[in-house]
């Protein structure tokens, strides 16, 4: 089961099992046709991560995991008719994710109907005609909830949020609301607009780039190409994080010779092994340090910033008794960063869950900000924030108005282009649809694109909420448990994948994406579509919408799914930053959408990016505890592990592990392999148990401990979420470890 886990990321070993799995998937040929139209200017976008592609391009423009990703994809397994009636839904619930995602690509659209064991072939119209009935015979549309994950392209996103808008709702929610919400919330609230601010070329250029709760050799593999790029150019990288991972340390970029036989490249100059959720206490202490030897630009500070006098005052109380219980490190690890910031006249802080997925995520990102302002390291070279996005549109979702809350501007635009009032009560987000699931005031789930039941927390009270719906809908290119967790009646949906030709009454079409960097590029599919009865989203969502609506509002949903043209027309008039949008997105390589912030302009109410006063927070671990962080493994994209490996970390053939620090093991009265389950502790009193987890020793940061999600999303309550943005606390959960009891 365990290996030594591996001090480098990629080399010669990330081709080897790039190749091999791809080649499982399908055969040499396709896999040649899909790695080189990968990530090409020509072909089509990686629906893996959001990373984007730099301006001259490899021939081989992916990752491992890219590879794997679109093969996973491009499978020339099928899951038919004959599949569904040899499989009861009740059995295909009790398979692990891995067996399902295996089976292949959805063919035809199926049906679970009342009181039915399984699924049954469907028409398309037919289809159609049960979801417009049962949206029509809701109360109120605020009963329907249209769930998106970040793979969906900007074309039907933006049909899907008018859909919405049209039928009554804002009940938008998103895969985002789960991740980088509390990226959004703080930076919204400090600089204006809640994007990243930094461009590839920055961080080639920059003199220091944090790399803070982030795994970019498993999550964001190409990222490690950019910090190559930072250190041969003499920049630094910091790496914060609780455990040591593989990329943080050594790059072996397979595409240069001495990625496959030299060294590689060292990455971290410095690595921070915080606690779980110590993050704002270590900025926190840096910005005190900043404030004492008076090293500010005090001229960035006076031209573009308001509150500086008080925060100022409130940043000078944290103590370092609180720093270093918060964070677990010393003082000379924080002074050692401490004189690397003044080394550097430019600073990049990139972040992902490990910030954001705590109670106090929103206050810790704003922390970062406020770290970045005092020495003007917002809106110049080589500098700003940089939150790394993990799924291939999640943004521009976003941006197109997928989202419970997208303000008056927007939905006046809306209003004035189609001629109708969109409501102004703000949606459910995930959370919150869950609740409504749960108490019977959500009675249909429309999910696009995602695997919602596996990507929430508590998962027994999500199944339950599910279940408890009137429609389930999941539009879907592969097999997943969302399909087996259903409503009353049930509905699969299959679609075009990113590889997929897409042909509609017009000719040939091309969807468009936004990356983490805010360009927007085409994408465009080159292989035969997986069936003859797979409709794109673009199309599914026109058609459900024709049927539901009727031509009421007025809008040409027959024509949209014509012309993907005229669906981009239309984003050009509604959405800020897209004028033009046809002719621009032609361009080799697209258009990078303008941050006002790279300009001096911040769209907050005073016109000034804002310093914030946040109070010091950290999770309190009683004895006997620790604190659980999810995550996932090497071989795995989002929810779907792709095999029961995680080679960077020396696992093998397993995925119910649990890796604690070796003292607090025997702490804990534990030896190492021993068989235990994770107990969560919550204020509810509810127990929350994950069973038969094996103990790792590892080299955790000392009170932590790490496992595979969704295999813990169990053990994460509904209600404990982050302040201000409601993500789900999936990197601070309080455990304790019991050995399993005894078999009765």
């Amino acid at each position: 089961m365990r290996g030594k886990p591996k001090t480098y990321a990629a080399g010669l070993p990330g081709v080897v099992h790039a190749l091999r799995y791809s080649v499982e998937q399908t055969t040499v040929r396709r896999t040649a046709l899909t790695l080189l139209n990968l990530n090409q200017v020509k072909g089509f976008d990686c629906p893996g991560c959001a990373w984007p592609e730099p301006d001259h391009r490899h021939t081989n423009e992916y990752c491992e995991n890219g590879a794997k990703h679109i093969n996973d994809e491009a499978t020339t397994r099928r899951v038919t008719r004959d599949f569904f009636a040899e499989h009861s839904i009740e059995e295909l619930d009790g398979k692990s994710d891995l067996w399902l995602n295996q089976q292949g690509r959805l063919t035809e659209p199926m049906v679970r109907r009342p009181g039915a064991t399984h699924y049954a072939p469907i028409g398309w119209d037919e289809a159609f005609g049960i979801v417009a009935d049962e949206l029509n015979g809701l109360d109120s549309p605020d009963e329907a909830l249209f769930y998106v994950s970040g793979r969906l392209n900007n074309e039907a996103a933006f049909l899907l949020q008018l859909f919405a808008r049209a039928f009554g709702t804002n009940n938008l929610p998103d895969c985002s609301n789960m991740c980088h919400e509390s990226s959004g919330s703080a930076l919204g609230q400090t600089l204006g607009i809640g994007k990243g601010s930094v461009q590839l070329e920055d961080i080639y250029r920059s003199d220091l780039v944090f790399v803070v709760g982030q795994n970019p050799g498993t999550n964001h593999p190409r990222m490690l190409s950019a910090l190559e790029q930072t250190k041969k150019n003499g920049g630094r990288v910091i790496a914060v994080n609780t455990l040591p991972e593989a990329g943080l340390m050594r790059f072996k970029n397979p595409q240069k010779p001495s990625g496959i036989v030299g060294r590689g490249t060292e990455i971290a100059d410095q690595f921070l092994q915080i606690r779980p959720g110590g993050d704002l206490a270590l900025f926190q202490m840096l910005n005190r340090r900043l404030l004492e030897d008076d090293v500010l630009d005090r001229d960035y500070i006076a031209r573009h910033t308001t509150g500086f006098e008080a925060y100022a005052d409130h940043a000078r109380t944290i103590t370092w008794e609180h720093a270093l219980v918060a964070t677990g490190l010393t003082r000379d690890e924080i002074e050692a960063v401490h004189e690397a910031v003044l080394a550097s006249r430019s600073v990049i802080v990139c972040w992902a869950m490990g910030l954001t997925q705590h109670k106090h995520g929103v206050p810790t990102i704003r922390e970062v900000v406020n770290f970045l302002m005092l020495r003007g390291n917002i809106g110049k070279p080589g500098a700003g924030v940089c939150p790394v996005r993990g799924h291939s549109n999640v943004q521009g979702d976003r941006t197109m108005g997928i989202w419970e809350r997208m303000p008056d501007s927007f939905l006046d635009a809306l209003r004035d282009e189609f001629a109708f009032d969109p409501p102004r009560e703000h949606g459910l987000d995930s959370v919150d649809a869950i609740r409504a699931m749960r108490d019977g005031a959500a009675r249909v789930f429309v999910g696009v694109a995602g695997n919602f039941v596996r990507a929430t927390p508590d998962s027994e009270v999500t199944e339950a909420a599910l279940r408890n719906c009137a429609l389930t809908v999941q539009v879907s290119t592969k097999l997943n448990r969302s399909h087996t967790v259903t409503g009353r009646t049930a509905l699969i949906l299959p679609t075009l994948g990113r590889s997929d030709r897409d042909i509609q009454a017009t000719g040939e079409q091309y969807i468009t994406v936004e990356d983490s960097m805010s360009a927007v590029h085409r994408s465009r599919g080159t292989l035969p579509p997986a069936s003859p009865y797979l409709l794109s989203e673009v199309a599914i969502i026109a058609r459900l919408a024709q049927r539901t609506l009727g031509d009421s509002p007025a809008i040409p949903w027959d024509e949209f799914e014509a012309d993907y043209d005229l669906v981009r027309d239309r984003i050009a008039r509604v959405v800020p930053g897209f004028e033009d949008f046809n002719e621009r997105v032609k361009q080799p390589g697209g258009f990078t959408l303008p941050n006002p912030v790279n300009s001096g302009v911040y769209p907050t109410p005073s016109g000034r990016a804002v310093f914030t006063c946040n109070e010091l927070e950290w999770l309190q671990t009683p004895p006997g505890h620790l604190i659980l962080q999810s995550l996932r493994s090497h071989d795995q994209w989002n929810t779907i592990p792709y095999s029961m490996n995680d080679r960077y970390r020396g696992i093998h053939n397993a995925r119910r592990i649990v890796m604690v620090n070796p003292e607090d093991i025997a702490g804990l009265g534990f030896a190492d392999g021993d068989l235990v389950d994770l107990v969560s502790v919550w204020r509810d009193g509810t127990e929350r148990r994950a069973a038969g987890f094996r103990l790792v020793g590892y080299p955790a940061a000392r009170g932590s401990a790490a496992a595979y999600y969704p295999e813990t999303n169990v053990l994460v309550p509904l209600d404990s979420v982050a302040d201000i943005s409601n993500t789900p606390t999936s990197k601070g959960v309080l455990i304790r470890l019991e050995a399993p009891a005894p078999p009765a």
